[in-house]
């Protein structure tokens, strides 16, 4: 069991030496390049590129679980603005390890309860891990493919809510949102 997963607290972080913390940022920040580098390699027709890029989502998960081990959730306050931002988006990409995204969803959950990250990332991580979960997401941030040239996101509880629940954290309503994620002259309104 994970310690920060048995009581609301969180690994002691003040006694980390400032030199500890800032090579966890770098490497928190390093991971994200090394992510977005590959991402590509996610949908590629190439299996090389695909699996390349599974190990890759796979060692950045297992590292962010240790991370957490060892002083809960990364936020701005502890690590900088970016490397908090890289470990959400590590979170987001580990889609084989529930187990990670499980746990960064609890204690990314308590950081924004106490005003330490952003609401807009808890949505997008619950989301993500509801799909993976086979579950209906809540805010509609997920995208399942394309239908008629138009993004159509996976299946969403309440959707008639969407949009407001996406207001309520941040997030542009689900319509612009399509538009900036639709290909070059496809339709973007609610399928």
């Amino acid at each position: 069991m994970h310690p920060t997963s048995e009581t609301s607290e969180t690994p002691e972080t003040s006694e980390a030496p400032e030199a500890s913390l800032t090579a966890l940022a770098a490497e928190l920040v390093a991971m994200a390049e090394a992510d977005h580098r590959a991402a590509a390699g996610a949908h590629s027709d190439d299996v090389a590129q695909q699996l390349a890029w599974r190990r890759l989502t796979a060692r950045h998960g297992d590292r962010l679980n240790e991370i957490m081990d060892a002083y809960g959730w990364p936020t701005a306050r502890l690590v900088g603005e970016d490397a908090a931002r890289a470990a959400w988006l590590v979170a987001q990409h580990a889609d084989r390890q529930l187990d990670v995204q499980r746990r960064a969803l609890e204690l990314l959950g308590r950081a924004v309860a106490d005003g330490e990250a952003a609401p807009r990332d808890l949505a997008f991580l619950l989301d993500r891990t509801r799909v993976n979960e086979g579950r209906e997401q809540v805010y509609g941030t997920q995208i399942a493919g394309i239908a008629d040239g138009a993004p159509v996101p996976w299946p969403c509880e309440d959707p008639e809510r969407m949009d407001a629940r996406r207001a309520e954290v941040g997030i542009e309503p689900y319509a612009a949102y399509v538009a900036r994620h639709a290909p070059a002259g496809a339709p973007t309104g609610r399928q």
